[in-house]
């Protein structure tokens, strides 16, 4: 036999239910009740949101504008975070650059015994890799820029990454089709090149390029191999705009000495050793290396990811907290919108409250009622704000692939909790108000 909730709730009211079904008649009790509250609360929030539309609208209005300024400041904070962090990642977080020049300023030093340093060379770096104990891979680079040409087609400004061997060992990239160098080309300096993905489209157009010649620094190099696309890099060192060669072929054709070109060496630590371990090792071996006195300061800058931390981290709690006091400001007015609405609200059913307490509601009933329509009427704003943004990510996505926006679930949820809690602010007091009416009174009332 299947009890109807009627039936069961006369049963669990005449105390006639068996025991164990006492306390689960209790809770699907208080469940129901919750889901009736809540469907009479959205049906009086739409009624009052259709019978008086314009006074809606414009109430909505503060909330959906706050929650799509603090929600669309965090989706682009977000995105903009996760993008230079990629990039900054993409240098490696264990890998150390030795550098004439350091990539964050000490006020301590001047400028001008950083412009005095001399630049990295490439006998410099063969000895810091036979000496260097906790480096898995050291490597030599230099790059400059050169136009690259087949046939017809060619691409002006591309980056030409001359590298030592081991490259491959210290910078993680895919390859879309072929191969990288090889240990023995790079050592006999052969005329090949792999290509990054935006190069070989410019010059190839999408056909197959290895096995092809290409020309750059007017020699012929044949292709070996093309990277597959990894997007723009906040910092430029994407391969998709870049050739790679070897740095003996390269000093056939350029000076790689000069300070120009700003040479620099990559190490990369083992696994097993920490940076700060790798970072000693070589400062003590370029000071041997240099012959530089105990006395002396270091000439030459190791250069690191952590470096740059502190201060992205700087940079994206500002920008952060410009998009609360933005948002606060627009939610702030449209909670005072909301709260207009729950007090008209309340005034246009003082006698339907009176009705409801002279028939046993209880207080915190009413209080519910009011406070729930005015939660929701805040979540509605808050889903207007959130759509919002999400048909901006995706039109920014449409229009460039490259910077998407994601709206994360934690910005999501983060959009709704506060609407959900601008409208228990805002209509609290409505709400209380409404619920401490006098039935007798509420009843006479004309509203």
């Amino acid at each position: 036999m299947r009890l109807q909730y009627r039936d069961f709730i006369l049963l669990y009211v005449q105390g006639k239910l068996p025991k164990p079904l006492n306390s689960f008649g209790k809770g699907y009790i208080c469940s129901m009740q919750f889901l009736a509250l809540f469907r009479e609360s959205l049906l009086f929030a739409l009624h009052a949101m259709r019978v008086n539309r314009l006074r809606t609208m414009l109430s909505l209005l503060g909330i959906t504008i706050g929650i799509f300024a603090i929600i669309a400041v965090f989706t682009a904070v977000d995105a903009m975070e996760y993008k230079v962090r990629s990039s900054v990642e993409s240098l490696g977080d264990n890998v150390v650059f030795v550098q004439k020049w350091p990539w964050v300023f000490t006020p301590e030093t001047p400028w001008w015994d950083y412009l005095n340093r001399p630049v990295p060379k490439l006998d410099e770096a063969e000895e810091v890799a036979r000496r260097a104990s906790s480096a898995e891979a050291v490597v030599f680079a230099v790059n400059t820029r050169k136009t690259v040409s087949a046939g017809t087609s060619s691409v002006e400004n591309v980056t030409i990454n001359a590298v030592s061997k081991n490259y491959e060992r210290v910078k993680t990239f895919d390859l879309l089709d072929g191969r990288f160098l090889t240990d023995q080309e790079t050592e006999a300096g052969t005329p090949v090149v792999v290509l990054g993905y935006a190069v070989w489209m410019a010059v190839f157009h999408g056909q197959p390029a290895v096995g092809r010649d290409v020309k750059i620094f007017g020699r012929n190099m044949r292709v070996v191999g093309v990277f597959a696309r990894e997007g723009e890099s906040m910092f430029g060192n994407s391969l998709d705009a870049q050739a790679v060669i070897s740095v003996e072929f390269a000093r056939r054709v350029i000076d790689i000495r000069t300070d120009e070109l700003d040479p620099y060496m990559m190490a990369k630590a083992k696994q097993g050793a920490n940076v700060e371990q790798l970072k000693d090792e070589l400062t003590g071996i370029m000071r041997a290396i240099r012959r530089v006195k105990p006395s002396v300061d270091d000439n030459f800058s190791l250069n690191e990811v952590s470096v740059l931390s502190g201060p992205l981290d700087q940079m994206f709690d500002i920008v952060g907290t410009a998009g609360w006091i933005i948002g606060c400001f627009a939610i702030l007015v449209g909670g005072f919108g909301i709260a207009n609405i729950m007090f008209v609200s309340v005034q246009e059913r003082t006698n339907q409250i009176g009705i409801q307490k002279s028939l046993g509601a209880k207080n915190w009933f009413i209080l519910a009622q009011f406070l729930m329509e005015s939660v929701i009427l805040c979540l509605i704003g808050g889903m207007i704000g959130l759509l919002l943004v999400y048909g901006g990510t995706k039109l920014l996505a449409w229009a460039d692939p490259d910077f998407a926006m994601p709206l994360t679930t934690s910005n999501i949820i983060l959009g709704l909790s506060i609407s959900g809690l601008i409208g228990i602010l805002s209509g609290f007091i409505p709400s209380y108000s409404a619920a401490q009416l006098d039935p007798v009174e509420a009843i006479r009332s004309n509203s």
